[in-house]
């Protein structure tokens, strides 16, 4: 095997990384295997993998279950096209298991490579669906502020992070976003008297509505838990008046449940917390614990209608050269059994409140904290001053004291720590990413 160093030249050499830069590069981790919740550098050095990847890799590292899985289906049939004409056994099963799995309205699904693609076919079955109604201006997206939808170019117009946007303008036109229903910084002055936090966010939907002409706005698109832009857990009456409102002026409701599904908030798909039922559901990310790239929308009943009941010369026109992939399929389908099997949607939820107990315990021993927030396995912490909101500009002297101690985890913006562990953590170590995280803010903060 090369050494470290001839590995980090080759790297630096060649590989693109998402995001980058080269002052991101000069001394990356560069991980050689994973085992449960931990990761391991090709240096021999552990770290407890605080982001389960990118929020996804649920089940954990190194599960040999669904190594087999793959296994077995490459040498079996590794791929081939589902176009229509075709289809494999995988796929089908794949497409059965989900039936009603998150909703009981959803039961058809199309099958992508991630969640950028995900969200892409979202906002073009919006256009086919309303063009197929006769209203085909109700082409406008309205998504959030602190938003995260993907980075191809629909969907980072999507996006409500404004980081993502300078170098690639123009965006697509026809998205806008609206404030977050962000507790910690919501402007007080647009709640009005009498309105809860919840309310005052939903109303800046339908005032964008209003704003925008209901014939042209076709849908509206969040994440039921903002992940990437924040972790902004949203109060419990948003939800339901956001899909009240989405009714009352036909405006398509999209969830993006990319992090939040497959139970990571503590329920097996976030929406149902608030008994809210989405018109179409992007996923991707935990469907194979991130062991191989799948993603996909689930529709309604009655967009499914309006696509089987078209004449051929106005076919829903979309496709992949992956969807339904029978590899990656057949790795969803075993992974879905162990998910299920392990019940990590309950432990996400039992564990994430001792994760939030115990962040909430450093908040109140630190300063230096402004907020402290979660929901299941997602959580964070905010470095600000609690009355002023001005940032603490510690996020990343934290991260970094985090992992010289074994933790690895993101930094969001400048001082937001995130945590989206895999859902097999246990409560020992819960408890060990909590002592890890109190001596990194004593060294930062002393």
């Amino acid at each position: 095997m090369l050494a470290p160093t001839e590995i980090l030249e080759k790297d630096q050499a060649h590989f693109l990384h998402p995001l980058h830069h080269p002052s991101t590069t000069q001394s990356p981790l560069i991980f050689e295997s994973g085992h449960g919740i931990w990761l391991r550098t090709v240096e021999g050095k552990e770290y407890i993998d605080g982001m389960a990847g990118l929020w996804n890799v649920l089940i954990g590292h190194g599960n040999t279950e669904l190594a087999d899985a793959a296994r077995d289906q490459i040498a079996t049939l590794a791929y081939c096209s589902s176009y229509a004409g075709t289809s494999n056994l995988p796929a089908i099963e794949l497409a059965d298991r989900m039936a009603g799995m998150a909703y009981p309205s959803l039961n058809t699904t199309f099958f992508t490579s991630g969640g950028a693609e995900s969200n892409e076919s979202a906002f073009k079955t919006v256009r086919y669906y309303w063009k197929r109604l006769g209203k085909p201006n109700k082409t406008k997206v309205i998504s959030r502020q602190h938003g995260y939808h993907g980075i191809t170019l629909a969907a980072m117009s999507a996006t409500g992070m404004s980081a993502y946007w300078p170098m690639f303008e123009p965006r697509v036109p026809g998205f806008l976003h609206i404030p977050a229903p962000y507790a910690f910084r919501y402007p007080a002055d647009q709640i009005r008297p009498g309105e809860s936090l919840g309310q005052a966010a939903a109303r800046a939907l339908e005032e964008a509505i209003l704003r925008e002409g209901q014939d042209t706005v076709g849908a509206f698109i969040a994440e039921p838990v903002q992940g990437a832009g924040g972790l902004i857990v949203p109060p419990d009456d948003y939800f339901p008046a956001i899909r009240e409102i989405c009714d009352r002026y036909e405006v398509l409701f999209i969830a993006d449940e990319v992090i939040t599904g497959f139970g990571r908030t503590g329920e097996w798909f976030a929406l149902n917390r608030w008994g809210v039922e989405p018109d179409i559901m992007s996923f991707a990310k935990g469907i194979t614990s991130g062991y191989l790239p799948l993603g996909g929308i689930q529709v309604s009943d009655k967009i499914r209608e309006v696509i089987v009941n078209a004449p051929a010369n106005e076919r829903w026109m979309h496709a992949y050269t992956y969807s339904g992939h029978p590899t990656c399929c057949a790795v969803a389908n075993k992974n879905l059994e162990i998910l299920q099997r392990l019940d990590v949607a309950e432990n996400a939820r039992v564990q994430g409140q001792r994760l939030l107990e115990g962040l909430q315990a450093l908040e109140a021993e630190f300063d230096v904290i402004g907020d402290t927030r979660g929901i299941g396995l997602m959580a964070a912490i905010e470095f600000a001053d609690r009355e002023t909101k001005q940032p603490a500009q510690i996020g990343e002297k934290v991260r970094k004291a985090c992992l010289e101690r074994g933790l690895f985890t993101r930094i969001i913006g400048s001082d937001i720590l995130s945590l989206a562990p895999p859902l097999v953590i246990s409560a020992e170590e819960i408890d060990l990413v909590l002592q890890i995280i109190g001596e990194a803010l004593a060294e930062t903060t002393r």
